[in-house]
C-alpha cells in the first residue's frame, strides 16, 4: 500500500514516521524548506515509547506531486484544509482513501463535497505531540492512538488492507465500526475544553480552584447536547471520563488551542467551536456558554488580525 502523509509536522511526522520504521511505503507531502530539513537532519522521534531517526525520508512537493496513491493520511490544521486539498488533490485515483484526523466534523463535509464522500474516512487520533524548534516531533505522554474507519460503519475491503498495513507499526491502530461516533465524542470534548480553558485563560486545575468546574460542566452538557441530537450522544463511560477531566483538582491540561493563543497564532475556533454552535442553533438548542466562547474566541481573530502588521 502507498501511502502519502500530507505534512511532516507534530501529528503526520509521528504517525509517518512510525510507518516508515515499521518499513511500510510512506512519502511525506511537505513543503520545500521542510523537503530540505529532512533530507539534511532526517526525521526525528522522541518519545518515551522509543525513539525514531529516519534519515533522509522519503518526500514530495506539491509542485511534483504526479502519482497516485492508495491512502492519504491528512493531519492539516482546519484553516489549512483547502489548501491542502489542493496540494494532495493530484494524488487522488479512483481508488484512493483519504482519511483525515482533524477534530470536529465540518473537514468530512468539505472534502466529501470535492474527492466525493466514497474517498473519505473518518478518523482520530489521541496523542499529546509537538514539533520542537529544529523539527524534531516530540511524543508529550504515552498515549499513540489511531482509529478510523467507514463513515457507514462497514467493514469494507480497503478499510481492512489499511488496518493491515496500520498493523505492527510501533503506535495502537484500531479498524473502528463507529467512528462518527467516536469522531463527535472527542469533538464534545475537544470543544468544552477549548472553549473553558481559552475563556479563563488558565488549566483546568486552575479553573477547579477558582470555582469555575461548574461553569466547565455546564458547557460539556451544552456541547453533549448538541451531538445527541445529531444521534451521537456521549456513551456513559466516556461522559464521566470527561467529567472527571474537567473537574480535576491540580490538573495542568489545557487545550491546544490556549497555547495557540497565548503565542499569538492562527486558531481552529471556527472549526472546532463555531461549527458546532451552528449545529446546534440548526436543532433549536440554548447555548449560552458555548456561544460566548465561540464569540472569544472570534474577538481574538478580530484583535490579532488588527494587530498584525500590514504585509510589505
Amino acid at each position: 500500500m502507498r501511502i502519502l502523509v500530507v505534512g511532516a509536522g507534530a501529528i503526520g511526522g509521528y504517525f509517518g514516521g512510525r510507518l516508515r520504521q515499521a518499513g511500510r511505503d510512506a512519502t511525506f507531502l511537505v513543503r520545500p524548506r521542510r523537503a530540505a530539513q529532512l533530507a539534511t537532519a532526517g526525521l526525528i522521534i522522541k518519545s518515551p515509547l522509543g525513539d525514531v531517526n529516519l534519515p533522509a525520508p522519503a518526500t514530495v512537493t506539491a509542485e511534483s506531486l504526479r502519482e497516485r496513491f492508495d491512502l492519504i493520511l491528512l493531519s492539516c490544521k482546519a484553516y489549512d484544509l483547502a489548501a491542502a486539498a489542493d496540494s494532495f488533490a493530484p494524488a487522488v485515483g479512483a481508488n484512493t482513501a483519504i482519511l483525515p484526523l482533524l477534530n470536529g466534523m465540518a473537514h468530512i463535509d468539505v472534502l466529501s463535497k470535492r474527492f466525493g464522500a466514497g474517498a473519505v474516512l473518518g478518523g482520530q487520533c489521541v496523542i499529546s505531540v509537538t514539533l520542537d524548534a529544529d523539527g524534531r516531533v516530540l511524543h508529550l505522554n504515552d498515549t499513540h492512538l489511531l482509529s478510523f474507519g467507514e463513515l457507514n460503519g462497514a467493514k469494507s475491503p480497503r478499510a481492512v488492507a489499511i488496518a493491515a498495513a496500520m498493523a505492527g507499526a510501533r503506535f495502537e491502530s484500531r479498524l473502528s465500526a463507529a467512528i462518527l461516533q467516536e469522531m463527535w465524542e472527542k469533538w464534545v470534548l475537544i470543544a468544552t475544553m477549548a472553549g473553558i480553558t481559552c475563556l479563563m485563560r488558565a488549566a483546568v486545575g486552575d479553573i477547579v480552584a477558582a470555582g469555575g468546574g461548574d461553569l466547565a460542566l455546564a458547557l460539556l452538557d451544552e456541547c453533549a447536547a448538541i451531538a445527541a441530537a445529531y444521534g451521537f450522544a456521549p456513551r456513559q463511560d466516556i461522559a464521566l471520563r470527561n467529567r472527571a477531566m474537567l473537574t480535576a483538582p491540580g490538573s495542568t491540561f489545557a487545550a491546544s488551542m490556549l497555547r495557540d493563543i497565548e503565542r499569538g497564532a492562527s486558531i481552529e475556533g471556527d472549526h472546532i467551536v463555531g461549527d458546532l454552535v451552528r449545529r446546534g442553533e440548526a436543532k433549536g438548542i440554548d447555548l449560552p456558554l458555548l456561544r460566548i466562547a465561540y464569540a472569544h474566541l472570534k474577538s481574538y481573530e478580530a484583535r490579532r488580525k488588527r494587530e498584525q502588521p500590514p504585509a510589505a
